[in-house]
This record gives C-alpha cells, sequence and structure tokens, in this order.
C-alpha cells in the first residue's frame, strides 16, 4: 500500500518550494479531473519506503467558497491521505492556524512545518516549537526556511514518525453550551447511519451542518438525507434562538478561541513592532497613488520582456525549423526520388510548417513564465493583486486578472496560460475570455499594410484605434458578463496574504518554466499540427472540375478557394465580400500574420527572383550557420534586455535616450507596394467606391481585431478552459466580429 501525504497550506506561505524541495525532479504536473487548477505529485523516499506526496491549492480554510478550498477539502475527506503535512507562514501564526483546526476536524494526522522561521526572527517573533508540539498532543512541529532548503531533513523525519506511529487523538476546538450540545446530538445521528459514517467524520460532518455548508448540503440532498438536513436546519433555528448568533460565525469565534488560547501560549512577541524591509517597501509599492503607476510601469516591463526579449530567439526558431530543416527535409526527400511528390509537400508544408507554428512560441512562453515566476517568487504579485482589485473588481475580476491582459497585447497565448496565477476559475475563464480581444503583435502587420495602403502617413491612426477598439470590447464583455452569465453571484472571497519579498530560488524559477511549456508542447501540439494538414490538403485538392490534379492547382481553383468563396457573401454587409478577403481570414486562424502573407501570395502572386543561381550550402556550413544565428540571437537577447531601460524612459515627453545596437542593423524596410495597390484594387471593387474601399478596409481591420484568435491559442484555450467554454468564446468572437465590422461600414456609409 502506497503511503500519501499530502501538502496544505494557505497561498503565499512557500508550501509549493518545499514540495518542490523535496521531490526534486520526481514530479509530475496535470490537472485536478475536470478542472483547471494545476495538481502537483512528486515522489519522496524516506529510507526504504517510497512517498507519494501530493501538493494540494492553497487555500485559507476547508470551507466551500472557491474551488481551491473544495479540491483540498474533498481529497482530504475522500482520498484520506496517510497524514497532512501543514505547511504554516511562522510570521502569521494565527492566522494560519485556522486551516490547521480545519485538519485536526478531521482526525487525519498531521504535521506542522513552520515555514519562514527567519522572517519571524527579524520581526521579533519567537515560538517554542516544542511548546506547541506538547500542546497539540504530540504531533510533530518542524521549523523550516524553505527557500533555502533548511529543516528538510527533521521533516523526513516527522513524516516517517507519523507513517509509523501516527497520533491517537488529535486536539481540536472546544464547541461548548447550545453549540456544542447540538454539534454532539447531531453527530450521535450520524453515527446510525453506516453509508455516512463510511465518507466522513460524524463530528466533522455535524460541524459541516451547522455551518450549512452549500457543497455538503447539495451532496447530502443529492443522497436523500433529508431527515438529516432537517434536524441541522431545526439546530440552526434553535442556536440562534438561544444565542442571537448563527451557528457559523460561533463555530468560528469558538476555532479562534482554541488558536488564540494556543498562540499565547507558544509565542513571544516583541515589546516594540518592528518595521521590516518589506513594510518599507510596501509604503511606496502599495500607496494608494503611487501603487497604480508603479504596478503599470511593472506591467510595461514585463511586456517589453515577453514581447522584445524573445524576440530574437523566435526569430531563430522560426528561420531554424521553417528555413534549415525545411530544407533539410526538401533535400532529403529529393535524395530519394521523393521530391515533387504529394508527400513531400505535405511533409515540408503542413506536418514541419505546424510544427513550426508550435515551436515558434516557445520562447515566448520561456520569457514570459520566467518574468512570472520571478514576479511570484518575489512577493511582488500580491501587492500587484492588492493595488489593481479594485480597479478590477467592477467587471467582476480581481487584481491579478490585469497581468494576463496586458501580456495579451504581446501574444494570446501565453496571455492565456497566464490566467493560471489566478485561482479562482471563474476569474480564469473570464480573464482568458477577455485576452482575446486584447491587439496581439501578431495582428500588427496586417494593420500596417492597410494603413500604408489607405491612409498613408495618417497609418498611425489606424493602428492606434485598434488598439483602443479592442480595449473598448474588452471592457464591455467583462461588464456584460457580470451581468448575465455571472449574474446573482456572488464574487469569491478575495483574501490576499502580503508574503515579505525574497529573491526568487533560480531553479524553482526553471521548474515553472519548463513545466508550463512542457505542457503547450505536449497538448497543444496535436491539433496544431491537425488543423495545419487539412489547410495544406484544401489548398492541394482542385475545387473545380478541369482546374488541375493534386497538388497542381492554382489557388483560385483549389478547394480552399472555392470554399472561401462560399463564404464571402457574409461579409458582404461589412463591405470586403471576396473569396480573397475571406480566404486571408480563414489562414490567419492559423495566424494572424499568415493574413498579409495570404494575400501577398493571391493578389501578387510569386516571384522568381532572376539572380544569379548560387550553390546551396553544404551540410556542415548550414549547421554553422545556425549555430552562429544561434549565437547571434543570444547577443541580441542582451542587448533587448539592456534596452528596456531606455525604452521605458523614452516615454516621458521629450526624452530621447540613445538604444543598444550591438550588429549596427538598420531597420528592414519592406516594400510593399504592389500589395498596397492590388489591396486598394481590389477592396474598391468590393465596396463601389475609393472612399467606401478605405471604409471597407477599416471594418475589415476591426473584423481582424475581434474574430477568433489564432488556432494555438484555440488550442491553449481548449486545454484551460474545457470544449464548451472555447466554443462559446469562438462563437462569441465570430458575433462580435461581425457585429462590429458591419457597423463600421454600414454607419460609415452615412457619413459619406
Amino acid at each position: 500500500m502506497t503511503v500519501m501525504i499530502a501538502l496544505a497550506g494557505n497561498p503565499n506561505v512557500g508550501k509549493s518550494t518545499i514540495f518542490n524541495a523535496l521531490t526534486g525532479s520526481r514530479q509530475h504536473v496535470g490537472n485536478w479531473p475536470g478542472k483547471t487548477v494545476e495538481k502537483k505529485e512528486g515522489r519522496l523516499r524516506v529510507g526504504d519506503e517510497e512517498i507519494l506526496l501530493v501538493d494540494l491549492p492553497g487555500a485559507y480554510s476547508l470551507t466551500a467558497y472557491s474551488i481551491e478550498e473544495i479540491i483540498t477539502r474533498d481529497f482530504i475527506v475522500h482520498e484520506r491521505p496517510t497524514a497532512v503535512v501543514a505547511v504554516v507562514d511562522a510570521s502569521n501564526l494565527e492566522r494560519n492556524l485556522y486551516l490547521v483546526a480545519q485538519v485536526l476536524e478531521l482526525e487525519t494526522p498531521v504535521i506542522i512545518v513552520l515555514n519562514m522561521t527567519d522572517v519571524a526572527s527579524n520581526r521579533g517573533l519567537k515560538i517554542d516549537a516544542a511548546q506547541l508540539s506538547r500542546r497539540m498532543g504530540g504531533i510533530p512541529v518542524v521549523e523550516t526556511v524553505g527557500n533555502r532548503s533548511l529543516g528538510l531533513e527533521p521533516l523526513k523525519q516527522a513524516i516517517k514518525q507519523v507513517t509509523e506511529n501516527p497520533p491517537l487523538a488529535l486536539p481540536q476546538a472546544q464547541y461548548d453550551g447550545v453549540l456544542g450540545a447540538e454539534m454532539a446530538a447531531l453527530a450521535a445521528q450520524i453515527t446510525q447511519n453506516p453509508v455516512l459514517v463510511a465518507h466522513y467524520q460524524p463530528r466533522w460532518l455535524a460541524t459541516k451542518l451547522l455551518e450549512n455548508d452549500e457543497a455538503i448540503v447539495e451532496a447530502l440532498e443529492a443522497q436523500g438525507e433529508t431527515e438529516l438536513l432537517a434536524a441541522a436546519a431545526a439546530a440552526q433555528a434553535r442556536i440562534e434562538d438561544a444565542t442571537e448568533d448563527d451557528a457559523e460565525t460561533l463555530i468560528a469565534d469558538q476555532r479562534y478561541t482554541f488558536i488564540g488560547d494556543l498562540v499565547a501560549s507558544v509565542l513571544e512577541r516583541p515589546s516594540t513592532s518592528i518595521l521590516t524591509t518589506s513594510d518599507k517597501i510596501d509604503e511606496i509599492v502599495t500607496h494608494r497613488i503611487w501603487g497604480l503607476p508603479i504596478f503599470l510601469l511593472m506591467m510595461w516591463l514585463v511586456f517589453q520582456f515577453t514581447s522584445n526579449v524573445s524576440a530574437p530567439f523566435l526569430d531563430w526558431v522560426d528561420g531554424f525549423v521553417n528555413g534549415t530543416i525545411y530544407g533539410w527535409a526538401g533535400a532529403l526527400l529529393t535524395a530519394v526520388g521523393l521530391g515533387d511528390t504529394w508527400f513531400a509537400a505535405l511533409l515540408t508544408d503542413g506536418i514541419i510548417a505546424g510544427v513550426g507554428g508550435v515551436l515558434v512560441f516557445v520562447p515566448v512562453l520561456l520569457f514570459l513564465y520566467m518574468a512570472l515566476a520571478v514576479l511570484e517568487d518575489s512577493g511582488y504579485m500580491a501587492r500587484a493583486a492588492f493595488v489593481m482589485d479594485r480597479v478590477m473588481r467592477w467587471m467582476g475580476l480581481h487584481g491579478k486578472s490585469f497581468l494576463p491582459l496586458i501580456v495579451g497585447f504581446g501574444c494570446t497565448v501565453p496571455a492565456v496560460y497566464a490566467t493560471r496565477t489566478l485561482e479562482n476559475e471563474k476569474d480564469r475563464k473570464l480573464t482568458g475570455f477577455l485576452a482575446t480581444f486584447m491587439s496581439c503583435g501578431a495582428r500588427l502587420p496586417v494593420y500596417v499594410v492597410f494603413g500604408a495602403a489607405f491612409f498613408g502617413t495618417a497609418s498611425g491612426n489606424l493602428i492606434f484605434s485598434m488598439y483602443l477598439v479592442g480595449i473598448a470590447v474588452a471592457l464591455a464583455t467583462g461588464f456584460a458578463l457580470k451581468y448575465t452569465v455571472y449574474k446573482g453571484q456572488q464574487p469569491a472571497p478575495f483574501v490576499m496574504e502580503l508574503p515579505p519579498y525574497r529573491l526568487p530560488r533560480p531553479l524553482d524559477v526553471w521548474r515553472q518554466m519548463w513545466e508550463r511549456v512542457q505542457g503547450f508542447l505536449i497538448k497543444a501540439s496535436t491539433v496544431i499540427l491537425a488543423v495545419s494538414t487539412v489547410l495544406w490538403l484544401m489548398m492541394a485538392v482542385p475545387g473545380r472540375a478541369n482546374a488541375g490534379s493534386f497538388n497542381d492547382v492554382a489557388a483560385e481553383d483549389s478547394l480552399f478557394a472555392v470554399l472561401s468563396g462560399a463564404v464571402s457573401p457574409i461579409f458582404q454587409p461589412a463591405g470586403f465580400g471576396s473569396w480573397e478577403a475571406s480566404g486571408s481570414l480563414i489562414t490567419g486562424f492559423m495566424a494572424k500574420e499568415v493574413i498579409v502573407g495570404t494575400m501577398s501570395q493571391i493578389f501578387v502572386g510569386e516571384e522568381v527572383a532572376a539572380a544569379e543561381v548560387t550553390e546551396p550550402a553544404s551540410f556542415g556550413e548550414q549547421v554553422g550557420e545556425a549555430v552562429l544565428g544561434f549565437g547571434e540571437a543570444a547577443v541580441l537577447t542582451v542587448q533587448e534586455l539592456l534596452n528596456i531601460a531606455p525604452r521605458t524612459i523614452n516615454l516621458l515627453p521629450g526624452v530621447t535616450l540613445p538604444t543598444f545596437n550591438f550588429f549596427g542593423i538598420e531597420e528592414e524596410v519592406v516594400d510593399n507596394t504592389r500589395l498596397e495597390a492590388a489591396l486598394i484594387g481590389s477592396f474598391e471593387r468590393s465596396a463601389g467606391s475609393a472612399a467606401l474601399g478605405a471604409l471597407a478596409a477599416v471594418a475589415f481591420n476591426v473584423f481582424v481585431l475581434l474574430y477568433v484568435p489564432c488556432m494555438v491559442a484555440v488550442a491553449a484555450m481548449r486545454q484551460e478552459f474545457g470544449n464548451r467554454w472555447t466554443l462559446a468564446q469562438v462563437g462569441y468572437t465570430l458575433a462580435v466580429a461581425w457585429i462590429a465590422a458591419v457597423l463600421v461600414f454600414q454607419v460609415g456609409k452615412l457619413f459619406i
């Protein structure tokens, strides 16, 4: 029989740090069944025995206020671990022991870990661990400093002790008076029901019924326990009549009485409060005036780090996969006589291009999760949530939701994954829903091309307006969902401990980065490869009779063009009802950058350069170029990291600091003259005039801004939020995009 130990504790107490230190690389990360909350399991060897460790979600209590608390409670109640390691913030003993008191009521063996004892010592707090153990009936009490791996060996010995000799009796809060009498009567009634006794501790279940715990009441209703529920309701009424207070309040009050007496006997406080370094920093960081600008500055830095610093490696991955590997595959297929076959096209244009579409996002994700891990491990994330909570609450969100929305300006994919930093499932889903309206960097090339074609030097107005429209739609959607889908739902209680500032551990940062990127590669890549293959087949299959053969058909005669033409009438009210525009939007589902590439191929066509033919590079030369390119990407990453400071300072009016340019690379100038001319002609024909063509172009860009994000983002949403929520989001974005584009064109016509 496997020994199973659960780790429980409040958020930000260092529980996961201790879990990582105990298990090392022997971890498995997934999701709880049917939930998007992360599930961590690991293996720990103590002596000759291997122990399964389960890191439960951070929870402040075992009352069903949030999904994390429900998961933690249900696991302890139904899975019945051998023992629970309760990780406690030693500098906030009384608040943290409330969860411990509730775990003790489940009559599960407990080990108390007093973590961050160094922080408690810096604040002048002295805890008598031996006395605490005696007062708790001999429960092991271990002092640790998790981020420095101090106290891990005594903790392992305590785990071994409890698994071999579990305590016979556990101390619990004593409920006296009418409350205690009614609780005892309910527990006696529950004891007579063998079905309930098999699943619940009678005294604990009686406590939950008196607290009117919704999850427990619903479970008993489903089991037909109407008699017990009626007895509990009558007991609640008698308690309220006798005390003029509800049972839930009385239970909490007597728990805190139990905790207060315990703390008073083991904790020695300083005669005067000590202002720590964290307190001094918080006076500025959480200031009611300066807190918000500081937070926005931090988000700007995260945005710069995620988008710009990762860009060199993103370009290198794109070039290596879609250039070097693509070329090697083509050369190999040619060498074996398959160079001009449909199989070669499928392998190179379908499978390899699909893999490249996945891998190109890896640098962005790595840098994003590095930034998030540093912010979280340093303790700043809790301050950010505190500062932004008031601003975001009117949409039914918490302050933490602002970070994924900001990241969405760089890329929707990491924005969706960034919602994992939110504890509440409703917040994760709503934030992920809104993040798709933030104009990601992939949409920018579309704005640039259309802006230059239709508005010339005023193209910046189009680009700026697209970002504003995305923000406005996100705000309106959040407000609407708050009063429709989530109407009548009370927001989850937002309780946030402010942990002390700490220096992040590189190993923990790397582990968080890799765990999330690994999940992205495994789960999202299958969807991407499937969609890439289907789209390639559609472009290779003739859509009309006598239009060519498989893999040898003109673009306008392909099945893709025929299907695009069937869809195009839908966009006629928006002014761009051509198959070319519709087809570009379809390929834009793969990646928004593809829209420009598709239009370039459709309108301009592929040109074969008349320059002299050069000998292809040898395999060794290509490997050398790849290695050299990787080195250049590393140097450019350092350059972009150094450029964050001057770019940020240059936001100030009248300030222009020089930026670093290690290789003296001039900004690449792309000549879109032929494409721009073709776009003007196409949109003018579809809309009916030059003025209406420009208006249709604006409507097209609005649609690009608001419609379904790329397939990688959809795969990420499906992974995080499930099929139903993803389908609802896809349908909603399509509807909003179409309505907005039609309104832009039809209302705009009234003023032309």
